[in-house]
């Protein structure tokens, strides 16, 4: 039975070209980029080739990208080391969304109890973030604003770009979590204004294990763990070659097809809504569709079933009752929360995320099996 893979959002397959860009550095070109031989310098040349490249997509320097093992890490970075930075003194404010992901949210509640000030700011019923929101708790001694570039529930794009500007005439910091957003929707950190951005390389067809977190220069960001002066002296380590050149062409790709793979991804999703809702009417509905959303997202409650039940209906295919780290259980999601969806309503969210390999023959197939399933529970 072939699988219709409709979770991009969790993660996406590896490109067939970052897959060859990085075998020859699990193999022949095994040196340590800190090595002054021949086998080293190519390591770190190619480290630096791939720097450039996570640079270009961002449309900044290759100096303010530090690489990480992946989005959680460069969020864990990106907080503690601006609210740490004082350390043994625990003083300053931290501002997020109620729609973080636990990337966010759980390093934020660990500050929390170190005894920093955090604020958790709601969204309205589509999923947005309003910069008046983000203002209404601003405080002398914020040091940081963490809100998420996209939800990786809903899809909903928030208004960075606003916030930071906000932020950045009282002198405070901004951070935001990038990872559904590259190869999606443009992602220039000086359009956005933002002084640091997250990337997960298997949200982006790269491995899982590789990250990357864009530090404005001049950003005062303490390591969080220590040992050599690795990236900067931000993330001391040995560094994931292989990974690394990994994310850079995927990187690369991501910058290539933004504009045709965007466009593609929306009609894929609107073919599959629209199917939907001509098939079960107007009892579905869907998360954020007043609002901007990522063009790959599709959040829709199912009336009268479990998202759970329906899926499980489905084997042929792949897909979320919500965020992966969320699955498991009927509890409902935060996000699902925020956005005010009913209990009854929200046993029955389905996410289904198209990628760069979903055909229309899959979405017309998804239509035939979930519209089957739905009937076969009424």
């Amino acid at each position: 039975m072939r699988q219709i893979y409709l979770d991009y959002n969790a993660t996406t397959p590896i490109a067939p070209s970052v897959q060859e860009a990085m075998l020859p550095f699990l193999a022949e070109h095994y040196g340590n980029p800190s090595s002054s031989h021949a086998l080293g310098r190519a390591c770190h040349e190619a480290i630096e080739d791939a720097r450039d490249r996570v640079a270009a997509v961002l449309g900044t320097h290759r100096d303010e990208i530090v690489f990480t093992s992946g989005g959680t890490e460069s969020n864990n970075l990106a907080l503690k080391g601006i609210l740490m930075s004082h350390a043994p003194l625990v003083d300053g404010h931290l501002v997020i969304s109620a729609i973080e992901h636990p990337a966010i949210a759980e390093p934020a509640e660990y500050l929390e109890r170190l005894g920093y000030r955090v604020s958790v700011i709601s969204c309205d019923k589509h999923g947005i973030v309003s910069p008046e929101a983000v203002a209404s708790v601003l405080a002398a001694d914020t040091k940081l604003v963490s809100i998420m570039h996209a939800n990786n529930e809903i899809g909903t794009i928030q208004p960075i770009r606003e916030i930071a500007e906000l932020c950045r005439a009282r002198d405070i910091l901004v951070h935001t979590d990038a990872a559904q957003t590259i190869g999606k929707i443009r992602t220039f950190v000086e359009e956005m204004g933002v002084d640091m951005l997250s990337i997960a390389g298997h949200k982006v067809y790269g491995p899982k294990g590789v990250g990357a977190l864009y530090v404005r220069q001049g950003v005062p960001l303490q390591p969080v763990t220590h040992g050599a002066a690795h990236e900067g002296g931000l993330r001391p380590g040995t560094e994931n070659t292989p990974y690394i050149v990994a994310l850079g062409q995927a990187c690369f790709l991501a910058g290539k097809a933004l504009d045709d793979a965007s466009d593609r991804m929306a009609q894929l999703r609107d073919r599959l809504s629209g199917q939907l809702r001509e098939a079960i009417g107007e009892e579905l509905t869907i998360n954020g569709e007043q609002a901007p959303r990522l063009p790959n997202t599709l959040s829709v409650n199912f009336p009268r079933v479990a998202g759970v039940d329906l899926l499980a209906r489905c084997p042929e295919l792949c897909a979320s009752t919500g965020a992966a780290c969320h699955s498991g259980g009927t509890t409902m999601s935060p996000t699902l929360a925020a956005i005010g969806l009913s209990p009854n309503r929200a046993r029955g969210t389905v996410r289904l995320s198209v990628g760069w390999y979903t055909s229309e023959n899959d979405i017309d197939r998804t239509t035939e099996l979930l519209v089957g399933a739905w009937e076969s529970l009424m």
